[in-house]
């Protein structure tokens, strides 16, 4: 009963495009990307910020827990880095040769009579370089990357409206003594959570606009001029399903199946698409809204 009426709304929602999330969502976790990139950040943290070893552990969960990313993080609590150099030193050693192409997929995807549109926090380089390893570059419409989101590559906090608040913008700070943002004032994050009742409201903003922030889903749909209502979401993160439930849209977890709250749909793995959501091959069905212009992505991929 509970899958049937999920497949009603399916059915219901007269759905004309799909939203992918890129990374341990297209390929598995199993692919050892996600440990290679976090391997790599904290190796950033200490190589090029100075930031002390024996914190990186507990500063990084804390930054990502707090701003959807660890690098959303860094540049809230006030480290100051070139955005370009930070991505390519995260993904310019990863493993990469642990994807490949997925014919399956590759399948699945081109017989989806629907837009496709890939939705990541990862830069543009990272996006297309995974995405050819899959053998799925021609598979979608075009990219909503870290740099769709971020065009000016801001490099101060300010109160524009297109900034993420998390959870507030005034904070109290300790002074940084690592040579790569000297005379610079760093927040002092785990000093802050030491306390017994911190105070989230006086945790910086970050510059950075990314998932799982309800605004940075709502400029994505902005830019690809995609309708919430009626599109299905897929992602590995509980969080970013959760976000994107919140803004309207149908969404499906990937990489378990047992589903959670804000999740339509629970996949295993994304090979079980057809299985899990049949009504999205059904012959008859043609997307019954035409948006018009084309999707103002950072990198198109289009055939």
């Amino acid at each position: 009963m509970e899958y049937e009426n999920r497949y009603r709304v399916a059915q219901s929602s007269k759905l004309d495009c799909l939203l992918f999330d890129l990374d341990d969502t297209l390929y598995p976790y199993s692919a050892g990307i996600a440990a290679a990139v976090g391997q790599n950040i904290k190796d950033y943290m200490v190589e090029k910020l100075g930031i002390d070893k024996s914190k990186i552990t507990e500063l990084g969960n804390l930054l990502y827990k707090n701003y959807g990313t660890t690098m959303a993080g860094l540049r809230a609590i006030g480290y100051d880095f070139d955005y370009d150099e930070y991505h390519s030193f995260v993904h310019g050693r990863l493993p990469y040769e642990n994807l490949k192409p997925d014919p399956v997929l590759r399948s699945l995807l081109l017989g989806l009579p629907l837009r496709k549109i890939i939705f990541t926090n990862a830069d543009k380089v990272h996006a297309v370089k995974a995405l050819s390893r899959l053998g799925l570059e021609d598979c979608f419409e075009g990219i909503i990357c870290f740099e769709t989101l971020n065009p000016t590559h801001k490099n101060t906090v300010s109160d524009d409206e297109d900034d993420i608040e998390f959870v507030g913008s005034t904070a109290t700070t300790t002074t940084n003594t690592n040579n790569n943002n000297s005379g610079t004032q760093i927040f002092d994050i785990i000093g802050h959570f030491a306390q017994t009742n911190p105070d989230l409201a006086s945790l910086p903003k970050t510059p950075i606009v990314c998932k799982p922030s309800e605004f940075a889903i709502e400029r994505a749909l902005q830019i690809a001029n995609i309708n919430p209502q009626r599109t299905l979401f897929f992602e590995d993160s509980v969080r970013n399903i959760q976000a994107g439930k919140r803004v309207g849209l149908h969404t499906v977890l990937v990489g378990s199946s047992q589903r959670v709250k804000g999740a339509d749909f629970a996949l295993e793995s994304i090979h079980n698409i057809r299985e899990a959501i049949p009504y999205l091959w059904e012959a008859d069905r043609k997307s019954e809204v035409g948006y018009s212009g084309k999707v103002a992505v950072e990198t198109s991929v289009t055939a």
